[in-house]
């Protein structure tokens, strides 16, 4: 019965990904009740704290951007970019990265998509260099903030597994290993592909007047404006704040919090209190949060990890012990190896958080030290497989030179190579960090 209910999870996983987006919480509920009418399955628990966090950081996240602090952000990591043209494959990653870390989402990448590639063409650089690693470091970046969705499932999912693991104990792993996987992918990144003057296929292309037009976009010359300066920098000042007492929060958590007040619980009153003091000091209109881009990317990801862990947890609930003492043994003998199981999931889920809020309660159930799952974190991302997450498709359509691009064959595309070297750097070295401090 247990190849039957993960044959259900598969077709729901592969349904959803035509679909997209809401689609696999849907189907993912629709899952749960056909476990439950049909194979006479009690439900499993739905992640609620994890949501609950999610839903918090994403409405502080939402109100930044409606007082125009996250397009602030943008404008200052562009006037980087444009102040150093020649390091644009290390400086654009290393910007769509921070602003992830800051941010808690690494769909705050779009707006400095268009600059990466501007840059990047004027100075000579072959596009495809700075903007897929680009896109790979603004998702490397998710299980590297404090304020992430992944963040929220490893500290809930620990808490409900009754394990002290702090947000302090994953920064201090993920942080220094991303950061070093998007360093080593962007070095990987400066000499990819042909450059532009030598590129044949890209220099007959050139000799069509209207696709030599095409390559430079006048509107790129100029940062994007923000409306309201001083609003804006008092919104993103006020949250820049509200992260650094979170993480403080959580290093002396033990002196600040009330008896009784788990981590995971403050995080939820204090992100919405970042929210309503932003709200207040700057008198946005509350309308403007909800129809943000960062508010409904954060609703949609609040169904999917509904719906598909809700399902996953059902299945792996009931058929526990069999699983145990399946994997039991190899998992046992080589800890590390929940990592490449980690990856494997990511390829299909394509979210961080909902790999997370599958596997970790599985990782937990077969006995693998906290350390080994703090030290793997960074394997949970491995959606760029397939290049259709959006960012990379925004990528692949920003680069005007056709420099970024999938393949013939598909899995040939511009972002496979700057994320296995990324993925698999960050998960070695988080893995080392994690066995050398605890």
């Amino acid at each position: 019965m247990f190849f039957i209910h993960m044959l259900l999870l598969l077709t729901v996983i592969f349904v959803g990904i035509r679909h997209g987006g809401v689609a696999f919480g849907l189907l993912g509920g629709l899952g749960v009740s056909v476990l439950a009418f049909v194979f006479g399955i009690a439900p499993g628990t739905p992640p609620i704290n994890v949501m609950l966090i999610i839903l918090a950081v994403v409405a502080a996240s939402a109100t930044l951007e409606a007082t125009g602090g996250l397009k602030l952000l943008v404008r200052y990591a562009e006037k980087l970019l444009r102040k150093h043209p020649n390091q644009i494959v290390f400086l654009g990653p290393l910007c769509t990265y921070s602003l992830t870390v800051l941010v808690g989402t690494g769909h705050s990448v779009y707006p400095l998509l268009p600059v990466i590639y501007d840059v990047a063409y004027k100075k000579g650089i072959r596009p495809e260099r700075p903007l897929a690693i680009a896109t790979v470091a603004s998702q490397m970046g998710i299980t590297a903030s404090p304020i992430a969705a992944a963040a929220a499932v490893v500290i809930a999912t620990s808490m409900e597994n009754n394990l002290d693991i702090s947000l302090i104990d994953v920064l201090l792993v993920t942080i220094p290993s991303t950061l070093l996987g998007v360093l080593v992918a962007a070095t990987w990144s400066l000499k990819r592909g042909k450059d532009l003057d030598k590129d044949l296929e890209f220099q007959a292309r050139l000799q069509d007047e209207e696709f030599r037009n095409s390559l430079i976009d006048t509107e790129a010359d100029s940062a994007d404006t923000v409306k309201n300066d001083s609003t804006a920098k008092k919104g993103l000042s006020i949250f820049l704040l509200g992260i650094l007492s979170v993480i403080a929060l959580a290093m002396f958590s033990d002196q600040l919090l009330p008896e009784g007040v788990k981590m995971s619980v403050a995080i939820q009153f204090m992100m919405l209190s970042v929210g309503a003091v932003i709200l207040l000091a700057t008198k946005i209109d509350p309308k403007k949060i909800v129809h943000s881009n960062v508010f409904i990317a954060g609703m949609t990801a609040v169904v999917i990890i509904f719906g598909i862990a809700w399902l996953s947890d059902t299945i792996i609930g009931h058929h526990k012990s069999y699983l145990i003492e399946s994997v039991s043994d190899i998992v046992h003998a080589h800890p590390w190896s929940f990592a490449i199981a980690m990856f494997t999931a990511s390829v299909f889920l394509k979210s961080q958080a909902a790999t997370l809020t599958i596997m970790l309660p599985l990782g937990f159930s077969l006995g693998i030290p906290a350390p080994v799952l703090i030290g793997v974190l960074p394997a949970c991302y491995a959606y760029f497989f397939f290049p259709f997450y959006p960012s990379d498709l925004a990528a692949i359509s920003f680069d005007r030179t056709g420099t970024t691009h999938i393949g013939k064959y598909i899995i040939n595309h511009s972002f496979l190579m700057p994320g296995f070297i990324g993925v698999i750097t960050a998960t070695v070295v988080g893995y080392a960090i994690s066995m050398m401090i605890n």
